[in-house]
């Protein structure tokens, strides 16, 4: 999509024509329904701005005033739906505040929604649009008789401005604010994953080294009283007891290498890969094709992705082969796994797919699933690429 002067060209409308169009006749709509909308915004504004300047040395005026700012989001929601209907203008929705329990008490909602840029700039947008509203009112209507030949030229020039106008103080506040509300979602992605994983690697230990371990030693202090009266008794615990160790101890490897295994550390992707290929129940092929080593979350969350797709494969998808492809493009990392197996694989809640897009989205990722009934699944995963310190 190319851009000129800031404007989407999928956002701009068709050339002018000298004869009517139905983008003009929606535009010639927008400007004559400027006037009653812009009479109820700038009553609203002027009633809020000073209605509750007057109540703000009382208990009642802050609250009235976050109040008054609510309202004037709503407000602002109802012209960028217009904007969107009549002038093809797409303006982002700016994020909601939170309410007092998710901002922490009432307090820290009440200064929140009285310092809200969003509200501000709705009630500055509702105070200039009543003389903009009756110009543009006043020369659509009688352009419709008096301005027929070049009438479409005007409208079209006034409906840009609006545009212009919607643009510049309907829209969010910038980029930063969507990116804050992003990183804040995606903090507490983090931190539940982390979490997540903490209970997984304490359930495994409990349920199975450690298990093990418990059983192992209670074998070891039978097989220590029974070593001068059974000696024959004895030496077979203590080999019961050493294939314990050596089952304890082939979990405890199969736990290190699910939260980081050290062939991904010494040799990078493509070996770590391979092995986890290797240990898939279908033949798959693996294919890594990058000129360095990326940093080592990115490898890390990477090598997970895989091994996870892997594993559903094994576990869902009654495939007769698989394929793993990664490489770099430009400053992302993508990931491609393939297989031939019955599809229908679909994410969401509850699914570890859902899971999987959950940790990418977290990191700036981008996590797709193309799985129709019954043709093979392919999924296909980006991360940003950062270099290895």
């Amino acid at each position: 999509m190319t851009m000129s002067q800031g404007i989407p060209d999928n956002d701009r409308p068709p050339p002018v024509r000298a004869v009517f169009s139905a983008v003009t006749c929606k535009e010639i709509a927008y400007l004559v329904s400027n006037l009653p909308l812009a009479i109820v915004g700038f009553v609203y504004a002027v009633v809020m701005v000073t209605g509750t300047g007057v109540l703000s040395v009382t208990a009642v005026g802050l609250p009235l005033l976050a109040c008054g700012l609510y309202l004037s989001r709503q407000l602002g929601r109802v012209d960028r739906a217009r904007a969107r209907a009549l002038l093809g203008v797409r303006v982002d929705e700016p994020t909601p505040i939170p309410g007092p329990r998710r901002a922490g008490g009432f307090f820290p909602w009440l200064w929140t929604s009285i310092k809200d840029p969003v509200g501000w700039r709705t009630v500055l947008y509702q105070l200039v649009r009543l003389p903009w509203g009756l110009l543009t009112f006043t020369v659509a209507l009688s352009g419709l008789f008096v301005l027929w030949p070049v009438l479409p030229y005007v409208v079209r020039m006034l409906a840009n401005a609006d545009r212009a106008m919607v643009r510049g103080l309907l829209s969010p506040s910038d980029g930063l604010e969507r990116r804050i509300a992003e990183l804040e979602s995606d903090r507490g992605v983090v931190v539940d994953t982390a979490a997540a994983d903490l209970r997984r690697i304490e359930r495994d230990l409990h349920d199975g080294a450690q298990a093990r371990l418990v059983a192992l030693a209670m074998g070891l202090g039978l097989a220590k009283e029974k070593l001068l009266e059974d000696p024959e008794g004895a030496a077979a615990m203590v080999d019961e007891a050493h294939g314990e160790v050596k089952l304890a101890l082939q979990e405890l490897r199969d736990l290190a290498r699910g939260i980081h295994p050290a062939v991904l550390t010494d040799r990078g992707l493509d070996a770590a890969l391979s092995s986890v290929a290797a240990r898939c129940v279908v033949p798959v092929k693996v294919a890594v094709d990058l000129p360095a080593r990326p940093a080592e979350a990115i490898e890390g969350i990477a090598y997970f992705v895989v091994s996870e797709l892997l594993q559903n494969v094994s576990k869902h998808a009654r495939a007769r082969s698989a394929s793993v492809e990664v490489w770099r493009a430009g400053p992302r990392l993508l990931i491609r796994v393939s297989d031939d197996g019955r599809g229908g694989a679909d994410v969401s809640g509850g699914s570890g797919l859902a899971g999987l897009a959950e940790r990418l989205g977290a990191v700036d990722g981008i996590f797709v699933v193309d799985s129709p009934q019954g043709e093979g699944t392919v999924v296909t995963a980006e991360l940003p690429w950062r270099d290895r310190a």
